[in-house]
């Protein structure tokens, strides 16, 4: 089965073919520690993580290399640590915990690397002297900046012209700066700002030098597939592109071959019909959110929109994707008595990933699998089960056992009470006591609890907070 992918630099879909079938490489950009992560934060990290279960399907889980950094020295982080009185380190260590956590809620499972710009300094100040060696950059004023015009091909990536870059983008023109699109490799820090020390004087690198460092010395140049939302294509990843094609190879002197073979961006996640940001104070936190729904169902509601689209962020979308979810633990419920045949997720789900990630067109592909373990023949059922919890665990989902899913977020006092209550009201409605079973079902209202009757009893669910 062929994996197509759109290729932001083609402006199309390509057909996938990696450098090394056995050492698949992907690079994502990831978070700048110095806060909770927001839901818009997760988009990617969740779109991604579905992308690299799918190569890991595809060619094997010990040859696909999943590189996402962590940006761990910048202006926030120095703010933040400034107003705590307290090293950087303090900062980013409590919210790359805190990150990792989340992630983990929402299905993501960690990378295979996770690279910190901090403990790659040594490869972002080599990579910048090769820079300065090969003429593509220059040191000025104690800053050393890229020269844009030293890459012939700076601004295939977005599309742009430099002069469309410049009058496009908020761009400092300081005076020490050959050309106006001329970006920071390395700058002074500011006092009580922390400082590295380099041939180029004490200071701290600027922030596209950081992800070219860390993909050559986590994965090598070219890597197969590189990743990220649709506002770092420029100028972050053009930035990134033209620092890495120019900085030749670590160790050698010789131009790299190429840089990313495949660019994946996905869209925005939108909240009241704007972007997501902390800086406009729009955000929903992931932290928050696994308080109020279960990860599957945030996953769900990332994923029920293709990557590459625009998602608008509501409580209908989560609503939506916790009903969808409860449909398909429903259907694995109803069939516990059916053994499960074969372990490989159905063709038709597999088209759909395959088919640059189209994720709606899999999830619908579960749901159908779903009607044919409640509708099929005995063999029919056997099949549509295992199919659908073996697509079902490739894409993250019903890793859950029906009954705890349902059941979530009960401990066990309340598990044992309701349990008790559902039992009497069984035992009532087969004596025919209909008033007693009506008072224990209004009792299980006040717990929030939605009880299923079914001919063989009831089971019960947890409602969603009102």
């Amino acid at each position: 089965m062929t994996l197509s992918l759109y290729d932001t630099m083609a402006r199309a879909k390509r057909p996938f073919v990696p450098v090394n079938p056995e050492r698949v490489t992907m690079y994502v950009c990831g978070p700048t520690v110095y806060n909770f992560a927001h839901i818009g934060n997760a988009r990617p990290v969740v779109a991604f993580d579905a992308l690299f279960r799918l190569l890991r399907h595809l060619y094997g889980a010990d040859h696909v290399l999943y590189a996402a950094n962590v940006t761990d020295v910048d202006d926030k982080i120095n703010r933040k640590a400034a107003e705590e009185g307290v090293p950087i380190s303090v900062i980013t260590d409590r919210y790359l915990a805190a990150y990792n956590a989340d992630m983990a809620v929402l299905g993501a499972l960690r990378p295979t690397f996770q690279p910190r710009a901090t403990e790659t300094m040594d490869a972002i100040v080599d990579m910048i002297g090769r820079l300065v060696t090969s003429g593509a950059a220059y040191a000025a004023e104690g800053h050393v900046l890229f020269n844009t015009q030293a890459y012939a091909d700076y601004g295939k990536l977005s599309g742009r012209t430099l002069d469309d870059m410049i009058a496009g983008a908020r761009v400092d023109v300081a005076p020490y700066k050959q050309h106006p699109a001329d970006f920071v490799l390395w700058k002074p820090s500011k006092p009580g700002e922390p400082v590295w020390e380099s041939p180029f004087g004490p200071g701290r690198p600027g922030w596209h030098i950081e992800c070219s460092a860390m993909i050559e010395q986590a994965l090598g140049l070219p890597i197969d597939i590189h990743g990220g939302g649709n506002d770092l294509i420029f100028p972050h990843h053009e930035n990134e592109m033209a620092q890495g094609m120019c900085a030749g190879h670590a160790g050698g002197g010789e131009a790299a071959p190429a840089y990313a073979n495949y660019w994946l961006h996905n869209g925005f996640l939108n909240m009241g019909g704007d972007k997501m940001s902390k800086s406009l104070g729009n955000v929903a936190l992931v932290n928050d959110l696994i308080a109020e729904a279960p990860g599957e169902a945030l996953r769900w509601a990332l994923l029920s929109s293709h990557y590459r689209q625009p998602l608008a962020w509501t409580e209908d979308v989560v609503s939506q994707a916790r009903a969808a979810l409860d449909n398909l633990y429903g259907a694995l419920r109803r069939a516990a008595d059916v053994t499960a045949e074969g372990d490989t997720p159905s063709e038709a789900f597999l088209e759909a990933l395959c088919d640059d990630l189209n994720t709606p067109k899999a999830n619908a592909e579960l749901f159908a699998l779903g009607r044919k373990l409640e509708t099929g023949t005995g063999a029919e059922r056997a099949k549509a089960k295992g199919e659908l919890l073996a697509s079902g665990r490739l894409l993250g989902f019903l890793q859950s056992d029906p009954d705890v899913w349902f059941q979530g977020g009960a401990d066990a006092t309340l598990t044992a009470r309701i349990d008790d209550l559902i039992a009497r009201r069984v035992a009532a409605r087969a004596a025919k006591d209909w008033a007693s079973a009506d008072q224990i079902r209004a009792e299980l209202t006040a717990l929030n609890v939605e009880v299923m009757d079914n001919p063989t009893g009831a089971t019960w669910r947890l409602k969603e907070p009102a």
